[in-house]
């Protein structure tokens, strides 16, 4: 994390002499990040999650405004009420420092790079691994509102190459599951409260639906977030209990795109 901190300041500089120098001088990240790709990328985490009972890593992803906070909250609830160790996250973390930047930033405070803020995000998901890592092996089920794909889709919309937009988040732990909140930009805009922070442009969020179509694998599963708020709610009850079934036994294993 801290090298990617480091890059972030780099990134920095290169806004205050131009965005044309910063074209011309970007380093690659594949050198940059080599070192922690070759200590986690790909790792099967066999120690650590073979014993069983470990917590299911639940990833809720949509446009803005789509209900992932409101169903984060639901399903949370829901799992504890069932008995179940469970937690809920969401990046970013404001909480930290580095969080407390991106918050700055995501309010119209503050003005970065584009490439600057894209490593500040990764950063603030690598500052919480090791502890995502510890909470998942001890049993604890994280649902997490917003992930690495979230990162790489809202960036790839901005215009940045998309294979170096994912380089940062290789290693950090992959879900088990991700659930996709599917909602119109047109429909997303007619909610409360939406056109408050920088992102929330219908336009912008159609690119961004296109990313993470692009993004989309075999743990993902496509809800239609247009649907009454309940019938929504089941549907991520069942999606989610069921996950935390199957990833009994399982090793926790990392993003490697």
């Amino acid at each position: 994390m801290t090298a990617l901190v480091r890059l972030a300041g780099r990134a920095a500089s290169w806004s205050r002499v131009g965005k044309a120098a910063a074209a011309a001088t970007a380093p690659s990240p594949l050198g940059l990040f080599a070192q922690r790709r070759r200590a986690f990328q790909g790792v099967r985490m066999e120690t650590l999650g073979s014993k069983g009972g470990r917590g299911a890593l639940v990833v809720l992803e949509g446009l803005d405004r789509s209900g992932k906070s409101s169903q984060c909250a639901r399903l949370l609830s829901f799992l504890k009420g069932k008995g179940y160790d469970a937690e809920g996250w969401r990046f970013p973390d404001r909480a930290t420092s580095v969080g407390q930047m991106i918050s700055a930033y995501l309010a119209n405070e503050s003005q970065l790079d584009d490439r600057t803020i894209h490593l500040l995000f990764s950063a603030n998901r690598w500052e919480k691994r090791a502890l995502m890592e510890s909470k998942l092996v001890s049993g604890t089920t994280l649902i997490v509102d917003r992930y690495s794909y979230s990162g790489v889709a809202f960036s790839a919309a901005k215009g940045l190459d998309i294979e170096w937009c994912k380089a940062p988040e290789n290693g950090l732990i992959a879900p088990d599951l991700v659930i996709y909140l599917d909602v119109q930009p047109e429909k997303a805009a007619e909610r409360g409260g939406y056109g408050g922070e920088r992102y929330e442009k219908i336009e912008f969020q159609k690119k961004v639906a296109e990313h993470y179509h692009s993004l989309r694998d075999l743990t993902w599963k496509v809800v239609d977030g247009s649907l009454p708020m309940e019938t929504v709610e089941e549907k991520l009850r069942d999606l989610a209990t069921s996950c935390i079934q199957e990833c009994q036994g399982k090793p926790l294993t990392n993003l490697a795109w």
